[in-house]
């Protein structure tokens, strides 16, 4: 009974045997349920397996994106209860019975707690994991956006003054979760998880303290609090990060473990020195964020056949290549997680570890004490290893170490700074490697970027004006077949009309007439030329396929390599 709603799926086309199959295994491997591996692999959204659970039990269906829920049934369930249990009180129906948002309708154990602690009958009704959640956040913490702005208010209005001294700060590391300022912290972590920023940044200007969330790409502003809650803040997130509170000089560096919604997150905090203050900048490391799987990634048809054979080879270099936050290391932690096989060994360098993977061996640069990455790399080596990431290749002696393991039968994975997969094989050579180690070395070259996805909530079809469709290039058999949309704005996307990222790449595999090139030194534009001819497709063009399918829109597209 438990699985029947998928072959409900299967009879509505939702989803086919073999996407089922994919998905069975690749809940198998990651741990997680089928439900969550037909969800993150894109198969079939929350929505669709909430209505087919719907369908198989008999219950409705509900969207709570958008619903505003009465106090009054808010408080018949225990906020601890709601949270355990991801339900959401929803509606008293006219014989007195509570209507109960759930995402699994077939949990009756958590039905019969209900009844027994709102001693009243329950009735469920479905609802995806993921609304259950904003909803829970929305009511029973009477919105976290609303407690992180009047938390603020308050300090604004009031004449607290946290100046930026050891005592206040030896306040703050008893840890009294009741001071106003310990609430703000955590209340501005939680609110920006809920989010899904991917990075935190707290300003400090003459008059003000700026706080902004890095949203999908996007830097969205919230209120600022006054200046002289500065001091505060920051000594409350250096204790969080065991960083020494007393500098204030020079830039510091920690990590933040915190648990939000029951889900464990790291934060990787910066601080740095300004003209007016310390500003601290706090990446937020979502595990989950690495478990997409390459068929999530974004790859078109043709790049996914080649992708799968590069990672496949015995030996050689692949490089991914593109600018801070376009995505490299989740494309490679992917790439390994595909690998990670009990027959496999695989050792990481990277600086710093990011995301700590199971079954891989990952060792962590400390310049402190002379481990930098070409010495890391001298070491793995004795270690036998089947497959080695790299994570970032910075000088000559790091590049020719990377070269000789990978000559010496090791599978290498790296990443590079430049602009597009071509560009990447000069930039090796102006380091100062030999052309022949380039040409003999490296199988294949990715650069890639990331670009927002259309909220699938509000996702509307629409007919672009010809004027703005002129410029593009696109073949006719693209315009006729076009699926051009965009997202009205709404609550589930804040109003955005884009929910998440996915990548646009261009993959440059290498052959016999591109070798030879890197052995005669050619520029890039020679390379690019031969690379095209061979049918790389540019990272404009994988973008404005992704346009052309509906996965993205054309302002967004465009944005990539225009900027505005």
């Amino acid at each position: 009974m438990a699985q029947d709603w998928v072959e409900r799926l299967l009879a509505d086309g939702v989803v086919g045997e073999d996407q089922v199959a994919e998905a069975r295994d690749y809940a198998a491997r990651k741990g997680i349920s089928l439900e969550d591996s037909l969800a993150n692999l894109g198969y079939a959204s929350a929505g669709e397996i909430g209505q087919a659970k719907a369908g198989e039990t008999g219950t409705d269906f509900m969207d709570l994106a958008s619903m505003k829920i009465p106090p009054s049934v808010v408080e018949l369930v225990p906020e601890s209860v709601a949270r355990e249990n991801i339900v959401m009180p929803v509606a008293l129906d006219d014989s007195g019975a509570l209507q109960v948002a759930m995402h699994d309708p077939m949990a009756f154990e958590v039905l019969d707690k209900l009844r027994f602690i709102i001693n009243r009958e329950v009735r469920p009704i479905v609802a995806s994991k993921e609304t259950i959640l904003g909803c829970i956040g929305r009511h029973y913490g009477q919105g976290q956006a609303e407690s992180v702005d009047s938390l603020i208010q308050e300090f604004t209005e009031t004449a607290i003054d946290f100046t930026e001294t050891e005592v206040s700060a030896k306040g703050l590391a008893a840890d009294d979760e009741n001071s106003p300022i310990i609430k703000l912290c955590n209340l501005i972590i939680t609110e920006a998880v809920s989010m899904r920023t991917s990075d935190i940044h707290v300003e400090p200007f003459e008059d003000r303290v700026r706080i902004r969330y890095r949203i999908d790409g996007e830097l969205i502003e919230r209120d600022s609090p006054p200046k002289r809650l500065l001091g505060a803040l920051i000594s409350r997130f250096k204790i969080m990060g065991n960083i020494d509170i007393s500098e204030k000089r020079r830039p510091q560096d920690g990590r933040i473990k915190t648990r939000v919604n029951g889900k464990d997150f790291d934060l990787r905090v910066s601080i740095l020195p300004t003209a007016h203050g310390q500003a601290i900048v706090m990446r937020i490391l979502d595990r989950d964020n690495i478990k997409v799987g390459i068929r999530n990634l974004g790859f078109s048809e043709e790049n996914y056949r080649r992708f799968q054979n590069v990672i496949r080879r015995p030996n050689g270099i692949f490089l991914v290549t593109g600018p801070t936050g376009s995505g490299k290391t989740t494309t490679l932690y992917s790439a390994l997680g595909e690998l990670n096989r009990p027959d496999r060994k695989i050792i990481t360098a990277e600086d710093p570890v990011e995301y700590y993977l199971p079954g891989i061996n990952q060792v962590e640069v400390r310049h402190s004490i002379g481990l930098d990455f070409s010495r890391i790399i001298r070491a793995m080596l004795r270690q036998a290893p089947n497959v080695i990431l790299v994570g970032e290749i910075r000088d000559t002696e790091t590049a020719e170490m990377a070269i000789q393991a990978s000559l010496t039968g090791h599978l290498v994975f790296s990443t590079l700074h430049t602009n597009d997969a071509p560009a990447s094989i000069t930039r090796l050579i102006d380091m100062g490697v030999q052309p022949f180690l380039v040409a003999s070395s490296i199988t294949a070259v990715m650069a890639q970027r990331l670009v927002r996805v259309i909220c699938p909530k509000c996702k509307e079809s629409f007919r672009p004006d010809p004027s703005e469709l002129e410029p593009l290039g696109l073949t006719p058999e693209q315009l006729e077949t076009a699926n051009w949309s965009r997202g009205k704005g709404c609550q589930h996307c804040q109003h955005t009309g884009y929910r998440g990222r996915k990548a646009v790449f261009e993959l440059m595999m290498m052959n016999s007439a591109i070798r030879d090139m890197a052995f005669r030194s050619e520029p890039a534009q020679n390379i690019r030329r031969q690379a095209r001819l061979f049918g790389m497709k540019s990272l404009y063009e994988d973008a404005l396929d992704k346009a052309v399918l509906g996965v993205t829109t054309i302002p967004e597209a465009m944005h990539l390599f225009t900027g505005h």
